[in-house]
């Protein structure tokens, strides 16, 4: 009986310890009971309040360098002249360029750019200010618009740098992308829709190494980029040509495109290939980037395995009037080996492999044709 009775005693001790510890502040059980303490919770508020600052302090920091690109042109429209019904009831007499004209002035918000030197230089995507015959302008964050002095398109890299006459802009502070990791923080800022300026969306990077094609055939150029950014950041319609940036507020890439097909998919071209093509410019005033000019898909060593083919970039189209198509290259061609170095489906891509070489380089390119491999010899030609 004296046991028990010392049993019930010690259970009471605990229950009215535990009651007195959470009315009157007391900590003793902590060790064997925790809890949902105060402080954890002080410290998953700090952890939400982090994020918020970093939010806030990158778009306050970068925000001003964020520019939004608008297109100027003239469109003409042609009305036509309502003839006397019972002179001419069907039209047959109607000349084609009969009627009136009316020309009807367009300016409107078409996509973001990003603010690289103090002087004007600003960086978009080539498809943005892809129309040669428009004029363009530049909004800055402060409600300043400037006319667009010059444009130097790379569309090799869907890029673009833009020239305007000022001198005291803000420029960016760029990142290194090589270091990004899948599931790292970013944001991006830019002109959704062509209609909402200096919109900020956060995410996260997606993927690595994910490939797009870049250009159009339409231009001569389809050059397959295979190294960008993946992210879930809404990227919308209007965002092309702006910055995604590190939480420390250091572009890591140009977003560039968004995909058809899901949601919460868009791409962006690593901050260190426009590094490289920003520095050939400065060099020569130009971006001199080679070019082959064929639409591909990589063939990794699985794809490879199952079709028993080898690994390479399989081509899917020839531009007509590039190097490809007049050094031999057809559709249908793996590309196996370009310049002595091997085309592998899984890290190094062809459009890797062609920056490494300049304009003007005759190189050997061994494709895998019906069975058989082929060396075709092709002179790198200037992106246009």
């Amino acid at each position: 009986m004296l046991w028990g009775a010392g049993v019930l005693l010690v259970l009471g001790a605990m229950t009215g310890g535990a009651v007195s510890d959470r009315l009157f502040g007391y900590r003793i059980l902590d060790k064997w009971l925790p809890r949902e303490s105060a402080q954890s919770a002080v410290l998953n508020n700090q952890k939400v309040l982090y994020e918020e600052n970093v939010v806030i302090e990158v778009a306050e920091k970068v925000s001003p360098s964020v520019v939004t690109v608008g297109i100027k042109k003239t469109q003409i429209l042609r009305q036509p002249q309502f003839n006397d019904f019972f002179s001419d009831p069907f039209g047959w007499f109607r000349s084609p360029s009969d009627g009136q004209t009316q020309e009807r002035n367009i300016e409107q918000d078409i996509g973001s750019g990003f603010v690289i030197s103090r002087d004007g230089l600003i960086v978009t995507n080539k498809h943005v200010v892809g129309d040669s015959e428009a004029g363009y302008r530049v909004i800055t964050k402060d409600d300043k618009t400037y006319e667009v002095e010059k444009i130097y398109r790379d569309p090799a890299n869907d890029l673009a740098i833009l020239k305007i006459n000022a001198d005291e802009l803000q420029p960016v502070e760029m990142g290194d992308s090589s270091k990004l990791k899948v599931g790292q923080f970013v944001i991006a800022i830019g002109t959704a829709l062509g209609e909402f300026r200096h919109t900020v969306t956060t995410g996260v990077v997606s993927g690595l190494g994910r490939g797009i094609t870049a250009g159009s055939p339409f231009e001569a150029v389809a050059e397959r980029l295979d190294n960008v950014i993946q992210t879930d950041a809404a990227i919308n319609p209007g965002n092309s040509g702006g910055p995604l940036l590190n939480s420390a507020g250091q572009v890591i890439g140009v977003n560039t495109a968004i995909s058809q097909e899901g949601q919460n998919i868009g791409f962006a071209l690593p901050i260190n290939i426009v590094m490289e093509a920003i520095d050939n410019f400065n060099q020569t005033g130009q971006f001199n980037r080679p070019y082959l000019g064929v639409r591909y898909r990589m063939i990794d060593q699985k794809t490879a395995i199952m079709n028993e083919v080898p690994q390479g970039a399989f081509v899917q189209e020839v531009i007509t009037e590039t190097p490809a198509g007049k050094g031999g290259v057809e559709e249908g061609d793996i590309i196996i080996r370009l310049g002595g170095e091997k085309v592998t489906g899984d890290d190094t891509g062809l459009a890797k492999l062609i920056s490494k070489h300049k304009v003007g380089d005759k190189i050997e390119v061994v494709v895998w044709r019906e069975g058989e491999e082929k060396t075709l010899t092709v002179t790198l030609e200037e992106a246009k």
